[in-house]
């Protein structure tokens, strides 16, 4: 299904720009790719099959921050999709072993320092 996204990537400068853009044309099923926008800081990307949610985090890893702004598939609908982190939380295991120390009842206490 050809689909066109829009992504926001802060780019600061020209080689930043060229990063993003050989990184978003070296995914399978990218057909072009573009700069919109007024400061050239949204990539336009057209092609079949191209998994916008793994680009976003190609770009976020390699370039800084991006945020997918727009999927539209190519019959006309535009869907917004807002990525939102699925990460689970992770539980480390103990590995201090806990050890029960039971005291043994009130009459067996034999107090060794009795002052008073």
């Amino acid at each position: 299904m050809k689909q066109t996204m829009a992504i926001k990537v802060s780019m600061n400068g020209h080689k930043s720009r060229t990063k993003a853009m050989k990184i978003a044309v070296g995914l399978p099923g990218v057909e072009s790719a573009a700069l919109k926008g007024d400061d050239k800081s949204q990539i336009e990307v057209k092609g079949d099959g191209v998994d916008a949610v793994q680009l976003t985090m190609l770009l976020r890893k390699k370039v800084g921050f991006a945020e997918l702004v727009s999927v539209t598939a190519e019959g006309g609908e535009k869907k917004e999709e807002k990525e939102e982190p699925t990460g689970q939380a992770l539980v480390w295991p103990s590995t201090t072993p806990y050890y029960v120390y039971e005291l043994p009842p009130a009459s067996q206490y034999h107090d060794p320092c009795s002052i008073m």
